[in-house]
């Protein structure tokens, strides 16, 4: 199907940040753009600040003045809806609140006639329920646009249960053509981005209430061993917890009260109080002048003379270590086992979701030593290890020393089910896993979701995939087994696949 041509006119409805920002991409497309809201004054504020980000561009070198003049030109105020009778296609961004939204939709379809597209950048609301009241709503679908829309990449094309398919291909192709990255999904809530992310907060949100860590060591194991470009509590004071807090409650009664969704009630404390965030100037760090960022608990160097280190087995997708042991002048011993270092005292292993205290007993394993997953082994920066409680002190010495020699920070945590990074990783890729398996969107979309809409440094798929078929699987059966909560099952695809010994792009 192919874009809509850039002499079709398109209209955007509500000129905030979002709305000015959807008219910014037409209009650098090559598109004119109406745009209106009831004040007038709002439009040509939103126009303002569109001229605005422009000039800086220029300002940088990475835009011609002429080309940033030609599209603040082909943006044009509108006060009344009936000016936009002329767009092919009409974009609504305005409140969250069914009702108007409706209205709208409906007074446009009277004055833009039948051939209209119309499309709601709606973040949290059925594009079914919206198109419902219509006369035409398989012309009805969402293009949810993350923000900034100049700058964010990724677009959920939304199909309600109407919309006509070859209407979401043209919407798809248009978005393809504006420069963005879209992805399909059904008109299911939260979509893909909005549902497959609430793991990535509320699993550390869990494990700073049971007290595992605080917030500046969780944030800094996810950025510098799992290479996310920012942490749980540093994105949500960014996000505002009001804001966040609404969308997982959203999320969460529309599952009817699923647990994989529920609320933290430490993120509804911070609400409560008003710290909301960056914008409040406290949430879960303090943005007063002058305040400075607590620093994640790091090991204190530690010594050991020991000069070998024993690999048994395969190390899986831990087996970058090897090479980093032998750069740190560590003498590297091999031989068969199921995937363990020892080093001095110390029995290290990965986790596999199980706490180190029980797996201690479960398999045999004196003095363990958990260490949890980064993404790159061979480059990690900090790593977050746990201790089962029979573990001797001395062992606990020897397996920190181990990760400082090879010039990893270490955060040791309380001992917990799946650590930070596996867990997070576990839960992600399980609620992409049930978004695929309930049609919401393909694997590659969702991974593509995440990457392009969150800056993930991996789509959880594809990641799952690397860490070896049936992993991500026992991780989560695991903790489902501690915990005993259904907020941890496994999805039905996830166990297929594990039983199958196949991944989302792998073959056996």
């Amino acid at each position: 199907m192919q874009a809509l041509d850039t002499q079709v006119k398109i209209a955007v409805v509500g000129a905030g940040a979002m709305g000015s920002g959807i008219a910014q991409v037409a209009a650098q497309a090559g598109h004119e753009v109406f745009l209106f809201d009831q004040s007038l004054e709002a439009v040509e504020k939103g126009k303002a600040g569109i001229a605005k980000q422009l000039q800086r561009r220029v300002d940088k070198g990475k835009l011609q003045q002429a080309d940033a003049d030609a599209v603040v030109k082909r943006i044009l105020p509108a006060s009344q809806l009936s000016e936009l009778a002329s767009a092919g296609l009409v974009i609504e961004a305005i409140v969250e609140n069914l009702e108007i939204k409706q209205k709208v939709f409906g007074e446009l379809e009277d004055i833009c006639g039948e051939e209209v597209i119309l499309a709601t950048n709606t973040s949290s609301l059925s594009v079914t329920a919206l198109g419902s009241t219509l006369k035409r709503p398989e012309r009805l679908v969402g293009m949810h646009f993350f923000n900034p829309a100049p700058i964010m990449a990724l677009v959920e094309v939304i199909l309600g249960l109407a919309t006509d398919q070859k209407i979401a291909e043209q919407i798809h192709a248009t978005a393809a053509a504006w420069g963005k990255k879209p992805v399909y999904a059904t008109s299911t809530p939260g979509f893909i981005v909005n549902r497959v992310a609430r793991p990535f907060y509320a699993e550390s949100l869990r494990l700073m209430q049971e007290q595992v860590a605080e917030p500046q060591t969780l944030d800094a194991l996810l950025r510098e061993a799992g290479n996310f470009r920012m942490g749980p509590f540093e994105l949500t004071d960014l996000i505002g917890h009001d804001v966040n807090y609404a969308v997982t409650c959203s999320v969460f009664d529309a599952y009817y009260g699923d647990f994989r969704f529920q609320p933290s009630l430490i993120q509804k404390a911070l609400v409560d109080a008003g710290r909301l965030g960056r914008k409040a100037g406290q949430g879960f760090y303090s943005y007063a002048e002058g305040a400075e960022r607590p620093q994640p608990l790091t090991a204190a160097d530690c010594t050991s003379p020991e000069t070998q280190v024993l690999i048994e087995g395969d190390l899986g997708i831990a087996r970058s270590l090897l090479e980093r042991c032998r750069e740190a002048g560590l003498e590297v011993i091999e031989r068969e086992g199921s995937g363990l270092i020892r080093y001095g005292q110390a029995t290290l292993a990965l986790t596999d979701g199980r706490m180190a205290t029980e797996r201690s007993v479960a398999d045999g394993l004196h003095n363990l030593v958990l260490f949890d997953l980064a993404k790159d082994y061979a480059t990690a920066t900090r790593i977050a290890v746990a201790a089962a409680e029979q573990t001797e002190e001395a062992a606990v010495q020897d397996a920190l020393a181990f990760f400082q020699k090879l010039g990893i920070a270490v955060s040791p945590l309380e001992d917990a089910p799946g650590l930070v990074v596996m867990r997070t990783l576990a839960m992600l890729t399980n609620e992409g896993a049930d978004a695929v398996l309930q049609g919401v969107a393909s694997a590659a979309d969702v991974d593509l979701a995440m990457k392009a809409g969150l800056n993930y440094p991996e789509g959880p798929l594809a990641w799952s995939d690397q860490l070896g078929q049936g992993v991500v699987h026992q991780v989560l059966t695991n903790i489902q087994q501690s915990y005993n909560e259904d907020r941890y099952r496994p999805s039905l695809l996830l166990r297929k696949k594990a039983f199958a010994k196949t991944g989302f792009f792998t073959q056996n």
